[in-house]
Order: structure tokens, then sequence, then C-alpha cells
């Protein structure tokens, strides 16, 4: 056979033999899955069989736990019925004595009202018995004393009124004493310490100006021919130019310091210059009074910065330097409202109250002094105007109001205002006072003090920072002096104007006189 013969039978007999092993394969695995599908059927019914079982058990086993659950709420409802029942009964037990006890009071109550009002009748009865004896005896005492109820009352309340009057004044005399013992060396202590770190000049201010002249030649010159240049200065300042026989000097009379400012230096420019005539005149007021402007406002700004205030508004600080250049009394008006800054702010610092607002409002006090020239009305509410008008601090606008007393003082920075403008204006050599009006309000004070009944006389002694007053010893008592001497105090306060305080002292004296022979 040729080989390929040979070949060809072997493929085709290892095919068959291979068909037939894996056909002989398949049904060994066919019948191992079918065993193993039957011993799977089996135990599968096993377990259901078998859970069947534990669910029946578990279920009578529920049943069982729930029956005894149910039964175990049941006993204690019945338990819990049962003691509610008893404390119902307890309850009604508790009602029913009260109830007992309550008709016992009620009865009890009942004859006590019956027996009250048996007694008011009785006492009722004897009220109008001891109305009747009190009219009976009235009318015996009347008879024996000569004098009616109404003249018995009227005796009796002079003597209550006598003795009320020497117990108000002892009163009034301790209470006074304590008060002042503390209250003056607070006061004392603290003023002292202010005026003490706070130092001031005692100088006053003039209403006239000297000019050194180089020689007396310049004299002729400033007067001019026919006084052309003297009336040309006259009419651009505003002011009197005095030239008499002092030598090398000219005079400037003004009740405006600005203007006399201006005309002094104006006058110092045109005698360093030499030319003098009306022309020149004028263009150098003109230049004087503009820097005198652009002057009052850096002095206003030194003022501020001195104090260490903030956030003033610019027109403020103007109307503050323009202060520079005016007078009260002989004051000096920015001086005193610094000085009145300071002291506030001093007091403030002492008192616990703000110091930056205090001395804010010292140096505005006065703010109206600087237009009451131009604007009608007192400075008070010129000064009032002007900080509302720059957005003040209400408190800082009620303390310009208040600080004259124009209006009741109600903060503890008003009240620090006025002590510190009383402090700044009343020291000696602070201010100064025309003759007239000096004695006038001298006259004034005796007036008033001799308004009194009872007053002999009066006097003003200390330039008027005491009275003293001599009374009728047979018309006022010892104890009348103590009001006597506060209801003068009183009027004082409510109808004179003064700086600082008056001390009022009512003096008394008995005598007896006897001779011997």
């Amino acid at each position: 056979m040729p080989p390929i013969v040979v070949v060809v039978l072997v493929l085709v007999v290892a095919a068959i033999v291979g068909a037939l092993c894996f056909y002989l394969g398949g049904e060994n695995r066919k019948r191992t899955a079918e065993a193993k599908l039957g011993s799977a059927e089996e135990e599968a019914k096993r377990i259901v069989n078998d859970a069947i079982k534990a669910a029946e058990q578990k279920r009578k086993e529920t049943i069982i736990e729930a029956k005894d659950e149910a039964f175990k709420l049941k006993s204690e409802a019945d338990k819990e019925i049962k003691d509610r029942r008893a404390e119902v009964s307890r309850q009604e037990r508790r009602m029913d004595q009260k109830e007992e006890a309550l008709d016992k009071r009620t009865s009890a109550l009942e004859r006590k009202e019956e027996e009250l009002k048996r007694r008011s009748e009785t006492v009722e009865a004897r009220l109008d018995e001891l109305e009747q004896l009190k009219l009976r005896q009235t009318e015996k005492l009347e008879t024996i004393a000569g004098m009616t109820k109404e003249d018995a009352r009227a005796v009796l309340l002079k003597q209550v009124d006598d003795e009320l009057t020497h117990e108000k004044a002892m009163k009034i005399s301790a209470y006074q004493a304590n008060m002042k013992d503390e209250c003056d060396q607070i006061a004392r202590d603290l003023v002292g310490q202010a005026i003490a770190r706070c130092a001031a000049d005692a100088t006053s201010e003039a209403t006239v100006s000297v000019v050194p002249l180089p020689s007396d030649e310049m004299k002729g010159r400033i007067i001019g021919r026919e006084g052309r240049n003297i009336r040309a200065l006259e009419t651009a300042t505003g002011c009197d130019l005095i030239i008499d026989d002092t030598p090398e000097a000219i005079t400037l009379s003004s009740f405006d310091q600005t203007r006399r400012e201006v005309a002094r230096m104006a006058l110092e420019r045109l005698i360093a210059d030499g030319r003098i005539h009306p022309a020149r005149i004028e263009e150098t007021v003109d230049k004087c009074r503009r820097e005198l402007e652009i002057q009052m406002k850096r002095e206003g700004e030194k003022a501020v910065m001195d104090l260490g205030i903030h956030s003033l508004h610019p027109d403020l600080v103007k109307l503050i330097g323009r202060l520079k250049y005016r007078t009260s009394f002989g004051q000096n008006v920015l001086n005193h409202s610094i000085e009145v800054a300071w002291l506030a702010g001093l007091m403030a610092g002492e008192l616990g109250v703000n110091v930056q607002m205090a001395r804010r409002a010292g140096l505005l006090h006065d703010i109206g002094k600087a237009l009451d020239h131009e604007i009608e009305g007192s400075h008070v509410q010129i000064g009032v105007d002007i900080c509302k008008k720059y957005r003040e601090n209400p408190q800082i606008v009620h303390a310009v109001e208040a600080h004259h007393g124009d209006v009741e003082p109600k903060t503890t920075l008003a009240f620090i205002i006025m002590a510190a403008d009383a402090i700044s204006a009343a020291r000696p050599g602070a201010r100064r006072e025309n003759m007239e009006s000096y004695i006038k309000r001298l006259e004034t004070l005796e007036a008033l003090c001799n308004g009194f009944e009872g007053v002999e006389s009066s006097y003003a002694v200390q330039a008027g920072r005491e009275v003293r007053i001599l009374v009728q010893p047979d018309k006022v008592s010892d104890d009348q002096v103590v009001l006597l001497a506060r209801n003068v105090a009183k009027k004082i306060e409510s109808e004179l104007d003064y700086p600082g305080q008056i001390k009022v002292s009512v003096i008394r004296e008995s005598r007896a006189t006897e001779y011997a022979k």
C-alpha cells in the first residue's frame, strides 16, 4: 500500500476513535448530572421541610409569649385601676372632710358676724354719746377760757409753727453744716487743683494803642496838607488818631480792637515806607485787613492745636481766631476761652467726664462774642445758633446755652463749663468794670437785702463779694436768722447777675445795759 493511503487510513481510524470517545464521555457526564440533580432535589425538599417545621415551632412559641405578655399587661392594668380607685376613694373622703370643716367655719363666721354687728351697733351708740359729751365739754371749755374753738386753734397753730420754725432752723443748720463740709472740701480740692494746674495772665486789655514814631517830624507828614492824610486814615480804619504833645508817639483809639489792630499795622507800614498819601493809605489798609484775616485764622488754628481739639469746622476756627481781638470787661476773649477750656478739661478729668468734649465746649462757650457786634442778640444765643449751624454735639450746644444761666443746666458738662467760666472771670485782675456799673451793682445788692422784714441795714463789702446784714433783734429771732440768710441768698441768685459767688452774713445782736449807782 502506498504511504499516503496508510496515512489516510490512520487519520480515519483516529477520527472514528475520537468520535466514539466523545460520545461515551457525554453519556457519562449526562448520567453524573442526572444523579447530582436527583440528590439536590432531595436536599431541597429536606431543607424546606425543616424550615416549615422550624416556622411552625417559632409561631407556637410567639403565640405563647404573646399570651404571657397580654396576661402581664392585663394584670398591671387591673392593679393600676385598683390603685386609682383607692386614690379616688381617698380624695372623696378628703373632700367630705373639707366640706365638713368649711361648714363648721361658715357657721362660726356667721356667729362672729352677728356678734360684730351687735358690737358695732353698741360702738356707734357710744360714739354718739361721746360726741355729745365732747360738744358739751367744748362748750364748757369755751365758757371757762373765754375764747372760741377757732381762737384756740389759732393759738395752738401759732405754738406749733413757732416750734416747727425752731426745728426747721436747727435741721437746716445741721444739714447745711454737713453738706457744706463735704461739698466745700470736694469742690475746693477740685477747683484748687484745676486753678493750680492752669496758669494765666492777670493783665487787662485797653481801648487804645500807641504807635512809636522815629521823630516828631513824622506827625506833620501823617496829618498831611490840611489834614487830608489823617482824615483818610480815620475814614479807612474807623479809628481815632490822637496826635498830642506826647513825644514820638501817636495814640489810636477805638473800642473795636480789630479796627485798632488794622490801623496800627497800616500806620507802622506807612511810617516805614515813608510814602503817605490818601491812595497809598487806602491800599495799605486793605492789605493789612486781609493779612489780619489770615492772622486771625492762624490764631484760631494755634488755639485748636494747643488744646488738642480735632475736626472743627474751618469757619469755626476763623471765628475762634477773631476772639483774639475781642474783649469782655477788659479781658481778652480768646485767652479767656482757652483758659476756660483748660480748666474744664482738668475738672472733667477729675469727674470722669469726656475731657475732649469739655475742652471743646470751653473753647466754644463764648464763640458768639465774635459776631455779637454784627448780629442782634446776646452772645449766648448767637453762640448756640453758630454751634447748631456747624452741627456740634447737643451736649456742647446745651453747655454754651447754659453757661450764664439762661437755661437750667441739665448735664455735668454744663455745670463744669459754668464753674470754669466763673473761675476765669472772677479771679483777681481778670476783668475790670467801670465805676458807675460797679456802684450801681453794690446799691442794687444793698437795696435787695434791705427789702426783707426785720432788716435794719445792710452793707456790701469786699467789692460786692459779701453782704453783711444787721437785723432788729426784737423782730428776728436766732432761729429766723438762718432762714433769713437762706431767703436772701435765693433772692440774690434769682434777681442779680454777678461773677463768682456772694457771701451772705446775717448779724443779730442783743445788748443789756445797766448802771451801778
